[in-house]
């Protein structure tokens, strides 16, 4: 029998020693989602809750198969051509497999944009062979029509499968998902998120990114760093090839990294967002933003001191944070002169990104944001500002030329480390977390009452979920099949209005015959014919609800906020108090990442 020794660590965590080894053990649930302990907790325990090492180890074991590699290119049968100029002409095999990825994209807008056109064909120029690129000048005069015809074809087939095949197909999917889908993490089998290696292709980036239509290059086991623990068996290299290196970190949590040649960013495979060590990570981070309420009224009134302070530095600091407190802003990353698309943050505004107004629209002291942030996508906002962050703004653009940076005294490192003076663990993404998390909070107990219908609630749950992805600037381009579904919709309302329209005429025949005849089969008849109203009737209200839902969300991303901003255990909570199934709120691959959520939140959770 194993002896247990407690030692208090910090608030709601203590160490445990079992046979010599101690760890950190996280309480199930926290004073406020829970007062009392759960009954047979002991068999209810899930694997987040055992905690972590003391420290930075992240794992003792950890053994997997290596990544999974795509295909090598299949070349294109003799009969489908490329013509350069009205003639055919045979590609070698690196300039035929670029231009394939072209030609899959042809009915895409991507190539009709002139960036992505002028970087594709400077890039495929390079896998061209001397004589190739001698013949190959203008990409006008290329025609990929034959090989996007190909392709189309393929696409077809496989629609056209029959059921037989689709399953001999999934089968082997799976049969691959098995061996290379999971690892063993400290002797526990864990899924692995993404084992896939992404095959070559064209890049697109998001909004208009400088290098869309860059070749993305093949990756090779040579491109790859394996990391597994010393005493395991290290995944064997495709035949023919060894790895970059093999290294056993185990203060890292990802199994395989790169670097992608486009942008230089290095990429990983890591544990699927249901492991234990996710878990753990998606509960610090709403943790530490959690914390954030306790601190955010000593934060605030630091931040508007600093406006009035004799050094520049820390009235830049102050309207900074400020802008990332109430706007939700993202701080802003330097980058390298033309390493990606001019995106900038809140520390890296420029002059040209803001115009100020006196008056405007009736309120004083506004401020017009217009830029691109993350992924280009643009912001832009008409916000009134306190007087005194007006005037520091006024100050802060003095003798600046448009392109000159707003905040020039400060930027992401600094804000970030005086941030984390004033609470361990702060930075400008977690006041984005907090904002986000409790405005969704504040607006779902606004939102939903008891006596609401199912759907109303999800219609709540949604408008409440829109308003924290409008404050973090959360959009997208509407569907393209936005106004076909929309279309189908409204037909289908109109339909059911008009079975309504006649099911109501047939009940007041109805009404009126009963008071004639006065008998139960006259009765009986009003009665069913009530009946079918008010199943009509409810069935309207759902259809007129979804398509109020869809026209709220036409250009807004719930998806993004749902994963990464806002704390799962408000959602369980609310799920729990209104009786809507969690079903609803997340999907299955949502319910798996949020599953620590689920089983230690109940419904007094409040963020």
């Amino acid at each position: 029998m194993s002896r247990y020794v407690f030692r208090i660590v910090q608030v709601l965590k203590f160490s445990l020693k079992v046979d010599g080894h101690t760890s950190v053990i996280c309480l199930r649930n926290f004073a406020s989602s829970r007062q009392n302990p759960p009954k047979n907790a002991a068999t209810k325990r899930r694997r987040w809750e055992e905690g972590q090492s003391l420290d930075r180890q992240k794992w003792k074991t950890l053994e997997h198969k290596g990544p999974l590699f795509p295909p090598e290119y299949e070349p294109l049968p003799k009969n489908v051509s490329f013509y350069y100029n009205g003639k055919p002409v045979i590609l070698s095999l690196a300039a035929e497999e670029v231009a394939s990825f072209y030609a899959k994209m042809l009915d895409h807008e991507y190539t009709t944009k002139e960036t992505f056109q002028k970087n594709f064909f400077a890039d495929w120029r390079e896998e061209m062979t001397a004589e190739e690129r001698d013949l190959i000048r203008k990409l006008s005069k290329c025609d990929f029509q034959e090989i996007h015809k190909y392709f189309v074809d393929k696409a077809e087939e496989k629609k056209a499968m029959t059921k037989e095949e689709k399953q001999a197909l999934k089968e082997e999917t799976n049969k691959q998902t098995e061996e290379y889908g999971y690892c063993l993490l400290d002797g526990h089998r864990e899924k692995i998120g993404n084992f896939r290696v992404e095959p070559p292709g064209l890049f697109r980036g998001r909004g208009e990114h400088p290098k869309m239509g860059k070749l993305k290059k093949r990756i090779l086991p040579e491109d790859i760093t394996i990391n597994c623990s010393e005493d395991s068996k290290i995944p064997v290299a495709p035949k023919g090839h060894n790895w970059k290196k093999v290294q056993h970190d185990n203060t890292v949590t990802w199994l395989a990294s790169w670097v992608e040649n486009v942008q230089g960013s290095i990429k990983y495979i890591m544990l699927n967002p249901s492991s234990k060590l996710k878990g753990e990570k998606d509960w610090q981070k709403y943790e530490i933003a959690r914390k954030l309420k306790l601190k955010v009224d000593m934060i605030r009134r630091q931040y508007c001191s600093d406006w009035k302070s004799r050094e520049m530095k820390k009235r830049q600091r102050g309207v900074a944070v400020y802008f990332i407190d109430k706007l939700a802003l993202r701080a802003g990353n330097e980058k390298e002169e033309g390493e990606s698309a001019d995106t900038v943050g809140c520390c890296s505004l420029r002059v040209e990104h803001i115009t100020l107004h006196e008056e405007l629209d009736g309120q004083e002291n506004v401020v017009e944001f217009d830029f691109l942030g993350k992924d280009s996508i643009r912001y832009y906002n008409k916000v009134p500002v306190e007087k005194r962050v007006f005037k520091n703004l006024k100050l802060f653009m003095e003798n600046k030329s448009p392109e000159d940076e707003l905040f020039d005294r400060i930027n992401t490192t600094y804000l970030n480390k005086t941030l984390n003076e004033s609470m361990t663990g702060l930075t400008a993404k977690v006041f984005r977390t907090f904002n986000a998390s409790t405005t969704l909070q504040d607006q779902l107990n606004k939102l939903t009452s008891d006596d609401m219908s199912l759907e109303e609630k999800i219609l709540s749950y949604n408008r409440a979920n829109r308003a924290v992805a409008i404050l973090c600037n959360h959009q997208r381009a509407a569907p393209k099949t936005f106004e076909k579904s929309m279309q189908l919709l409204q037909e289908k309302i109109a339909q059911k209005q008009e079975k309504l329209d006649k099911a109501k005429k047939e009940l007041k025949t109805a009404q009126t015959q009963h008071k004639v005849e006065r008998t139960d089969k006259s009765r009986k008849l009003v009665e069913k014919k009530e009946k079918a109203v008010e199943r009509l009737e409810e069935q309207l209200k759902k259809l007129l609800l979804q398509m109020t839902d869809r026209e709220e969300n036409k250009v807004i991303a719930l998806g993004t906020s749902k994963l990464n901003y806002l704390d799962p255990r408000i959602s369980v909570a609310w799920c729990k108090k209104f009786g809507v199934p969690i079903e609803k709120i997340y999907n299955k691959t949502q319910r798996d990442k949020f599953a620590w959520a689920i089983a230690m939140t109940d419904e007094d959770y409040e963020f």
